[in-house]
């Protein structure tokens, strides 16, 4: 399909190095899967990072693969460390991930985006493709997994998951980016009759199964979810996908309700972060940079009766522990 005038067009990962696991009798990766040696960074106000940070947890691989968390504000030199003492992470010793960027290329002039994984020995970025990190932590990280940790993208069930993945990329989670940041009527509606046309069709998918793919939590949830929780606090209001509120598609709100209050979900979500980010970094949006006091969270812990519906968040498998504590 032909870009429209005005249409917002995501750039591409420009550093898509995996992280493999050994295989005996084949040369060691370049990247091998190695408990400590690397880094997640993200930004808790991120969708994409969102991800990496729900499959870390439902995975069990906290105690092997450590985190970075980004202040939500960025200044001209894009995710910093001003969190932490000194504003340098201390992990890595820098203060912004645009330096380990610049370790493994010098005169790279791109964007710098979460999620990022770092090596730590070299302080080079290893990868910045948010849609193989979460695959390869579920598959390439296996042995490191927890025990009874849920299988996230099940053989059988892959095909239907990577094209529902891709019709809901394409339509809700970077839909609701090219409508917020088209810069032509045309390019901002087109990109609004996309989202809520697929809204509507997991809706109705939604109405009459608990979750997107079989019975149980799958990538397909770990990539819908973090726009869904971001819907009403940011994407409802700032950038005008407003035909709807989340709180208006009883399917889809009762959904992501289960998801947040499953262990994982919502205790990776902040939404502060979240608020401030957006309404703050996007000046050309709203250059007041107001954050809007609302809207009301206490919602987000109603019950919402998807058990009616069956399946098991876990399958076989076990919740996660609690989550780690942030200084």
């Amino acid at each position: 399909m032909p870009i429209e005038q005005g249409e917002y067009v995501r750039s591409p990962n420009r550093f898509a190095d995996r992280i493999l696991a050994d295989r005996p009798g084949h040369p060691a990766a370049t990247w091998p899967v190695r408990p400590d040696r690397y880094r997640l960074v993200v930004s808790l106000a991120c969708p994409w990072a969102n991800r990496a940070l729900i499959v870390r947890r439902l995975l069990g691989l906290s105690p092997v693969l450590s985190v970075a968390v980004a202040d939500p504000i960025q200044d001209e030199r894009s995710w910093r460390f001003t969190l932490d003492p000194d504003g340098r992470d201390p992990v890595l010793g820098i203060r912004y991930l645009a330096e380990a960027y610049y370790a493994v290329d010098p005169n790279y002039t791109g964007g710098i985006s979460v999620p990022a994984i770092v090596d730590v020995p070299s302080g080079q970025l290893v990868t910045n493709d948010y849609p193989q990190i979460t695959l390869d932590l579920a598959g390439q990280w296996g042995a490191h997994h927890r025990p009874g940790a849920p299988d996230l993208y099940p053989e059988h069930l892959r095909d239907e998951i990577d094209e529902l993945n891709a019709a809901v990329f394409q339509d809700v989670n970077n839909g609701v980016y090219q409508a917020g940041f088209a810069t032509s009527q045309a390019g901002y509606e087109l990109a609004y009759r996309r989202l809520f046309v697929r809204l509507d069709a997991l809706e109705e998918r939604l109405t009459r199964r608990r979750y997107l793919v079989g019975d149980t939590i799958t990538e397909a949830d770990v990539r819908l979810f973090p726009t869904l929780a971001r819907f009403d606090a940011v994407y409802h209001g700032h950038f005008k996908c407003n035909r709807n509120k989340l709180t208006e598609l009883p399917a889809l709100w009762a959904y992501a309700r289960d998801l947040f209050q499953t262990p994982g979900f919502g205790d990776t979500i902040d939404f502060d972060h979240i608020k401030r980010h957006y309404y703050q970094v996007h000046t050309s949006i709203n250059p007041t940079g107001i954050v809007p006091a609302g809207p009301d969270l206490t919602g987000w812990a109603s019950p919402h009766g998807r058990a009616a519906l069956g399946g098991r968040p876990f399958g076989d498998g076990t919740p996660p522990g609690p989550p780690e504590q942030r200084g």
